[in-house]
């Protein structure tokens, strides 16, 4: 079988392969990796248990009680010498005692670090959610990108495809006309040749879209050998102005909102700090009950006891050698390096912004210019396929406009597709990736 019938055979298995696929639009892939995407999940259990760790149950806001029992037994010989001199020896004698009791320990008053820490681990959960939003935005933008890259992949194959089929029909063409005399051999080799590189193409982009199909199921978290076909088509947002960019960057990009957190943070970090020059008072209460079996040498052959117990403990750390001092200043330095991070990163922002603005618009007029030039090619194309019909023009110029037009659309997908990222990448700037259809 020679490879005109191979790949005739090849593309026909594909066709009915197609027919049968999942259409995956980019919503149910941002619905399949919502609930199945690895980072996604790993970091919605790194939200719960920030939840469980703000909760109070872990804020020492609730008494702590206890229960205590025990007994114990023992067998003892014993010789007694009275005051004149005689002896009386007891052997096996046998004693237990049996003791219980439950307490409650609770602190009225520890210099409000309680409550502070309790404010802080509130604020350490809100910011759990934002480093898990973080990963949602960033998991998003590589599904999308390699969306994008199968939709890529797919176009070009397709325009592949068209043009391996225009190759086939022109060694058809030369064939016949060899075989009556139009045409020479050389004529009918250039077009063998230019039909084997189309198809060498044709498969290279075949396994380059099954690969890239294997990269976006990674990212949803399924079955990497599930197939499916992809939306092509692509809408763009006319115009983006650079200071509402910023504005809504500046108040909703998930990194400035993490930054915010932080600051309240390293204050509550501070009082929590200061906490330790304010007394403690602690109040504890307990019931007992003990229950002794004595022996013979004992006066009392049983004795029982129970009763409440309750205490008030006031304790004031007056001076620690300098330790809360010390944190307390640690605790404002660490402040102020925060702050000035925010101004690091609201920097950062502003340029970011700039720069992913300039991009979209540079890739937005390539994308434009390229659909000019795939149009020109065309037209190019379709006058050079009626004038080497009429023999006006060699095979290899006609060769050369057909690759000229698919090299046209290869850019114009690049430049698309291009065009498309960027301006996902502008949006999550904004923090507003989430709330955006594309």
């Amino acid at each position: 079988m020679n490879i005109k019938n191979i790949l005739t055979l090849f593309i026909f298995i594909s066709f009915y392969t197609f027919q049968a696929q999942e259409l995956l639009t980019k919503e149910t892939a941002v619905s399949i990796a919502l609930e199945n995407n690895y980072g996604i999940r790993i970091a919605e259990n790194s939200v719960k248990i920030a939840e469980n760790n703000a909760s109070i149950y872990n804020s020492r806001f609730l008494p702590s009680v206890v229960a205590n029992a025990g007994t114990s037994y023992s067998n003892d010989n014993s010789i007694a010498t009275r005051q004149d001199g005689s002896t009386v020896e007891i052997n096996n004698a046998e004693s237990s005692r049996y003791n219980g009791s439950i307490g409650l320990n609770y602190t009225i008053f520890d210099g409000l670090g309680r409550s502070y820490n309790y404010k802080r681990l509130k604020e350490q959960f809100n910011l759990s959610e934002l480093e898990a939003e973080t990963v949602i935005q960033n998991s998003l933008l590589q599904i999308f990108t390699n969306y994008y890259e199968v939709a890529r992949i797919t176009e070009n194959k397709k325009n592949i495809a068209e043009s391996l089929n225009i190759s086939k029909q022109r060694l058809k063409r030369v064939t016949y006309g060899f075989e009556y005399g139009q045409n020479t051999k050389l004529d009918v080799l250039n077009a063998e040749v230019d039909v084997n590189n189309d198809s060498i193409r044709y498969i290279n982009e075949q396994r380059l879209l099954a690969n890239s199909k294997r990269n976006l199921n990674l990212l949803l978290g399924r079955n990497v050998t599930e197939d499916f076909t992809v939306v092509t088509k692509v809408e763009f947002n006319s115009i983006f102005d650079f200071n509402q960019l910023l504005e809504k960057a500046k108040e909703y990009n998930v990194e400035i909102q993490k930054i915010n957190k932080n600051i309240m943070i390293s204050e509550y970090d501070i009082k929590i700090s200061k906490s330790s020059l304010y007394p403690f008072l602690n109040i504890n209460t307990s019931y007992g009950l003990n229950h002794s079996n004595n022996n013979q040498t004992s006066l009392f052959k049983t004795l029982e006891s129970n009763g409440f117990n309750a205490g008030v403990s006031l304790s004031w750390n007056i001076f620690d050698g300098g330790t809360t001092k010390t944190r307390i200043q640690n605790s404002k330095i660490n402040a102020d390096n925060v702050s000035i991070q925010k101004e690091q990163v609201t920097n950062q922002l502003e340029r970011n912004v700039a720069n992913a603005l300039e991009i979209y618009n540079n890739a937005i007029f390539i994308m434009n210019a390229e659909e000019v030039n795939v149009e020109t090619n065309k037209r190019n194309f379709e006058r050079s396929t009626e004038q080497f019909k009429l023999g006006q023009i060699t095979s290899i110029e006609f060769r050369l406009a057909q690759v000229n037009l698919l090299n046209a659309q290869s850019n114009l997908n690049q430049a698309k597709y291009e065009a498309k990222n960027a301006e996902i990448y502008l949006v999550n700037l904004t923090g507003d990736l989430l709330n955006t259809s594309f």
